[in-house]
């Protein structure tokens, strides 16, 4: 690791769209900070393929071997914890962390949810965003990065906050590529700000395609 920049462990179940954004953050030094591990709970994560890739250490750490949650979360921890984090991102990890790992990382656990704080916790957000959109109930929803403090769903005090419009005659598959372009984008400032000691945007409204409108901006 390079003197002066942040460590980052990134957990992660799926197919890692989020983590590439971090790690291409990182090696252009967008980020002050290096990835200096990943960790999923599924084998076949694209998540691990894309550490490897990159040169990162990535680990499969198997729930099923774990009599309960709360071994495996202290065991998670415990492995998370040799890598020394400054920061432990959940990008796209799947599994409600207890308190037996969020108490050995407090104010350290940052979370990407795919709605604005208070909506639509637990999974599935982007496609239960676009019901109600179709059912007139919704005309944008949102991204947020928050901390995990206790084992709550997603309702951690927000770091940063996007909104995504929804479009006319939009669809599914249309809606969720600006949400994911809007994740990258938002999960990303935040760690730059954090890694800086900064203040990370609280709060943008996305035009076309996610991308960030400049009048809507501020700082928190």
């Amino acid at each position: 690791m390079k003197a002066g920049r942040r460590r980052l462990v990134v957990l992660a179940s799926g197919g890692g769209t989020n983590l590439q954004a971090i790690l291409d953050a990182c090696r252009t030094t967008a980020i002050n900070a290096e990835v200096a591990a990943v960790v999923s709970d599924r084998r076949s994560a694209g998540a691990l393929e894309r550490s490897r890739v990159a040169g990162v250490t990535s680990m499969h750490a198997d729930p099923g071997v774990f009599a309960d949650r709360a071994s495996y979360d202290a065991a998670l921890a415990e492995l998370v914890a040799e890598y020394e984090p400054n920061f432990v991102v959940l990008a796209g990890w799947m599994r409600l962390l207890s308190s037996a790992f969020l108490d050995c990382f407090p104010n350290r656990v940052i979370n990407l949810h795919p709605a604005k704080p208070g909506e639509l916790p637990g999974l599935h957000a982007i496609e239960r965003a676009f019901g109600e959109y179709l059912n007139g109930g919704r005309t944008h929803s949102g991204v947020m990065v928050h901390l995990v403090p206790d084992e709550l769903v997603d309702a951690g005090p927000p770091l940063a906050t996007v909104d995504v419009a929804f479009e006319p005659n939009d669809t599914l598959d249309a809606f969720e590529a600006r949400m994911h372009e809007a994740e990258h984008t938002l999960l990303v400032d935040t760690l730059r700000a954090l890694c800086r000691d900064e203040p990370a945007t609280s709060h943008r409204t996305t035009s076309d395609h996610g991308r960030p409108s400049d009048d809507h901006a501020d700082a928190q």
